[in-house]
């Protein structure tokens, strides 16, 4: 048996060191001529860590990364609404990592080519479609010269995103990813660290504009600067093309946030000084009824895309790759082993982007701007209590498989 990897993602590399680990072959067709260092932050929360420390490359990502101590909410005023440990400090056994998703790609990316050779990630390379043949699959693929070629393996697992490939295939009459009225700006600043220099925080609420803001990697300069992902999220009633690349304009939307000047942090100040702004729609799909056709299946944001509210659209690609990898090497048959994959992990997600659609864990910051009517309060006690903030997060974290007793039922 061997598997054809379509993506070069977190998710499909963290599968090939999964497949390698468990002495399965496999390659990776990758659609970039280079993977260069683009994009922005990302949160890799415990559950994820913990696959990726059993592979062996926790420790590399936590070196090039911010082991964030707390997740912090605040009103767009700057008063603080709840703050709760993260991580490690939260009593879990590994840590949650902000990471510049560059740094967590070409990590895995060089580790994997460490292991199984550089020639096991082939770039340049778009898939363009897949047929079955017999017992296994067929890929096709072009260049950026127009050449097409083809690849074929046991089993083909389509990681190639958001603009799959794969997925539209299947389902050639999906349509475009669902827009949630969210448009996003985000960007990368240097910074001074704030608050507690590891600290997760979102702030305000959508209808007059949303910040999420952490830093992603720390003393860039030798003088105790850090790198600091921020992204501004506001209501707009036309969605923005869906391309991660696209650069956005400070003039579409610095003004919502213009007046958050606050005692532990300068908001425009440190969106004014990203040297580059990207913007995107919030967007995901609805939940498929099945991922696996014969000898194919999805994985990561081809079969499941999703609002980014819970900092988990790359924690559920590494548990797809880790539950892939397990079906694969404990069911004779691979295209069983697929099904298999496909039953325990398609309801899992399809929980995960329904409850980050409408209960993600910033629902704490709309009960404070709905009950508040978006004006400063005097005490937050008032507004609302401890417990309701906590079980808004205690609930997430258990359905994002994420919660300490469900990791330790999974071990």
């Amino acid at each position: 048996m061997d598997v054809l990897i379509v993506g070069g993602g977190i998710g499909g590399l963290t599968l090939a060191l999964e497949l390698h680990q468990a002495g399965i072959p496999c390659k990776v067709l990758e659609a970039a001529a280079r993977l260069e260092p683009i994009g922005a932050g990302i949160n890799l929360l415990p559950h994820a860590v913990r696959v990726l420390d059993r592979l062996g490359v926790a420790g590399d990502l936590e070196a090039g990364s911010i082991a964030t101590r707390e997740s912090v909410f605040f009103n767009r005023f700057g008063q603080l609404v709840y703050r709760e440990p993260a991580g490690r400090l939260a009593g879990y056994e590994h840590p949650q990592l902000s990471i510049h998703r560059a740094d967590a790609q070409l990590t895995l990316l060089r580790v994997m080519r460490d292991r199984l050779g550089a020639d096991a990630v082939v770039l340049g390379a778009r898939a363009t479609g897949v047929a079955e043949d017999g017992d296994g699959a067929v890929v096709t693929t072009v260049d950026a010269a127009g050449r097409t070629g083809e690849e074929r393996a046991t089993v083909v697992v389509g990681c190639d995103g958001v603009h799959s490939a794969i997925r539209a295939q299947f389902y050639p009459d999906e349509g475009d990813p669902l827009y949630s009225g969210v448009t996003m700006w985000r960007g990368v600043t240097p910074w001074q660290p704030f608050l507690s220099g590891a600290s997760m925080v979102r702030a305000g609420w959508l209808t007059s504009g949303k910040m999420v803001i952490y830093p992603v990697r720390d003393d860039i300069d030798g003088h105790g600067t850090q790198l600091v992902n921020w992204v501004a999220e506001v209501e707009r009633p036309r969605p923005a093309r869906r391309d991660w690349n696209r650069e956005g304009r400070l003039e579409d939307f610095i003004d919502v946030f213009d007046d958050w000047h606050f005692d532990w942090l300068d908001v425009p100040a440190l969106i004014r000084g990203a040297e580059k702004v990207l913007e995107y729609p919030m967007v995901d799909q609805d939940p498929l009824p099945r991922w696996t056709f014969g000898h194919t299946t999805l994985l990561g944001d081809a079969a499941h895309p999703m609002v980014p509210r819970g900092s988990n659209g790359a924690g559920q690609a590494i548990l797809d790759a880790h539950a892939l990898r397990v079906a694969l090497e404990e069911v004779d048959d691979p295209a069983d082993a697929l099904v298999r994959y496909e039953k325990e992990r398609l309801p899992a997600t399809s929980a995960v982007v329904q409850t980050n659609r409408r209960n993600p864990p910033d629902t704490i910051l709309k009960e404070v701007y709905e009950r508040t009517g978006d004006k400063p309060f005097t005490r937050i006690e008032d507004v609302i209590t401890r417990e309701e903030m906590a079980t808004i997060s205690d609930n997430y974290k258990r359905v994002a498989a994420y919660d300490k007793d469900v990791l330790r039922s999974q071990d």
